[in-house]
């Protein structure tokens, strides 16, 4: 199954994603850090990564629509597919609230750092989604080219 929204037959979609999911991953790792006892230098750096994140997931969000409109309806993967999207928008719903609520909170509250727990939790689920569908299901995997047979190979088959 091939996608529309490629950059010289590599989809677009898993080159973004990454930017999300590191930011967020990071500042979980920040607020780790803060609630450990370390420099509250760490505090910005949650939020600017977490805000970043938000802009990098929603901006993935489009590629990742293409593609998904590009897998046939009623297969499995089409169906995975919605999954993997509902779970990645509530994730940066749950964000744009966490982001939010640091904006106009204390920096170290609970509720924040319990939203990021959530959020990376549920990210978890949805990248098993999308391999789900990328190894099992094939979407947007290009098929190998047909092998190329020496000659020597071919005299093989015929002796054989």
């Amino acid at each position: 199954m091939r996608t529309k929204a490629t950059i010289e037959r590599h989809p677009i979609h898993p080159m973004l994603v990454v930017l999300p999911i590191g930011l967020w991953v990071f500042s979980l790792i920040c607020d780790i850090v803060i609630r450990a006892g370390g420099n509250p230098a760490w505090v910005p750096a949650a939020y600017y990564a977490m805000g970043i994140g938000i802009i990098g997931a929603l901006l993935a969000a489009v590629f990742g629509l293409i593609d998904l409109l590009s897998i046939p309806q009623g297969t499995r993967a089409r169906k995975i597919g919605y999954w993997h999207l509902g779970i990645n928008l509530s994730v940066t719903v749950l964000f744009i609230a966490n982001f939010y609520l640091r904006s106009i909170g204390p920096p170290v509250d609970l509720t924040p750092f319990i939203l990021s727990i959530v959020g990376i939790a549920a990210l978890l689920v949805s990248g098993w989604l999308g391999g789900e569908m990328v190894y099992v299901e094939g979407v947007a995997v290009s098929l190998p080219a047909k092998p190329v047979i020496t000659e020597k190979e071919e005299r093989f088959k015929k002796a054989a």
